[in-house]
C-alpha cells in the first residue's frame, strides 16, 4: 500500500471516530475551553498535532503532487513566575512526484522546523497575549529535494487576542541561512519569511471554525507562495483522552514556479494534554 493510500486511510477513520467519542453537556464548557486554548499558539497546554497535507498542480509544468503529514508536537515550560518558554516543533514526513521536470518520486523526512516562544502567562492589560523567541532550521531532509541542505536561524513573533470565542491575530518568522551541509555549498543563501495571519470563533459546543493564511516569500527568488486555508475543527474526548479533529480546504491564491496551484487539502488530528 502506498504512503498516499495509508495517511488517506488514517486520515478518513479519524474523522469518523468523533461519531463514537464520549460527549456529555457537562463536558461542553471544559471543551470548548480547551478548544479556545488550542487557537492560541502559546497557551499553557500540551498538544501533539498530526497534520495531513495533499496538494497537486506542483512546479513550473504543474504535473507534482505532494502527501505527507507534519508532526508538531507543542510543549510549554514554565521559566519563572511570570514567564512561559512554548517549544513548537514541525516534523516532516513526504513521499513526493514530478515536482520538478525528470525529478522522479523522493519519500523520507523533510527539514525540522523549531520555534521557541517566550511569552508573559498572563495577557496585557488590553488582553494582548504574545511571544517572542527564536526559529531554527535543522537540515534533516533525507533527499536534496525534500530540504534546503541549509542550518537556518532567524526570530519568530506571534500576536493574538482572544474574546467571546473568537480568537485573531498573526505568527511569523524570518529565516537566514547560517551554513550549508557538506556536499550542498553551491546552494545560494537562504533567506525566507513566513507570515500566518488567524481568525477562529469557537462556540460553546467546541466547534471551531477558521480562516489564516500560511504565506512564504522568497526574498532571493522575490517569489511568494500563499495558500488560503478553511477549517472547521472539533474538540471530542475519548474517555479521559481530549482529541480536537480539524478538516480544511485550501486554494492557492498566488503561487510561484516551484509551489503547488489550485486546491489542497488538510486533515489534522491533535491528542492534548492538559494540565
Amino acid at each position: 500500500m502506498t504512503i498516499g493510500r495509508l495517511l488517506f486511510y488514517a486520515a478518513l477513520t479519524a474523522w469518523c471516530s468523533p461519531l463514537s467519542a464520549q460527549s456529555s453537556p457537562s463536558q461542553g464548557d471544559d471543551a470548548a475551553d480547551l478548544a479556545t486554548k488550542l487557537s492560541n499558539p502559546v497557551a499553557s497546554l500540551i498538544s501533539v498535532p498530526f497534520q495531513f497535507n495533499y496538494d497537486s498542480s506542483i512546479g513550473p509544468d504543474e504535473r507534482g503532487h505532494r502527501v505527507g503529514v507534519n508532526i508538531q508536537p507543542v510543549v510549554p515550560v514554565s521559566v519563572s513566575d511570570d514567564w512561559n518558554m512554548i517549544s513548537r516543533t514541525i516534523l516532516p514526513v513526504t513521499s513526493q512526484s514530478d515536482i520538478l521536470p525528470g525529478s522522479g518520486s523522493q519519500s523520507g523526512l523533510g527539514d525540522i522546523t523549531q520555534s521557541l516562544f517566550f511569552s508573559p502567562k498572563a495577557p496585557t492589560a488590553s488582553g494582548v497575549i504574545w511571544g517572542v523567541g527564536p526559529a531554527f532550521l535543522l537540515p534533516t531532509a533525507t533527499d536534496e529535494l525534500l530540504g534546503a541542505k541549509k542550518w537556518g536561524l532567524g526570530p519568530t513573533i506571534v500576536v493574538l487576542k482572544q474574546s467571546r470565542g473568537f480568537t485573531f491575530g498573526f505568527l511569523t518568522n524570518q529565516i537566514w541561512s547560517v551554513a550549508s551541509v557538506k556536499n550542498y555549498r553551491d546552494r545560494g543563501p537562504l533567506s525566507s519569511l513566513f507570515l500566518q495571519p488567524f481568525v477562529s470563533y469557537t462556540t460553546p459546543t467546541a466547534w471551531t471554525y477558521g480562516v489564516n493564511a500560511e504565506s512564504s516569500y522568497d526574498w532571493h527568488a522575490h517569489q511568494a507562495a500563499v495558500p488560503l486555508n478553511l477549517s472547521v475543527g472539533k474538540l471530542v474526548r475519548f474517555g479521559k483522552q481530549p482529541v480536537s479533529f480539524t478538516g480544511d480546504v485550501r486554494y492557492w491564491v498566488a503561487t510561484n514556479e516551484t509551489s503547488p496551484h489550485g486546491w489542497g487539502y488538510r486533515f489534522v488530528m491533535t491528542f492534548l494534554f492538559p494540565e
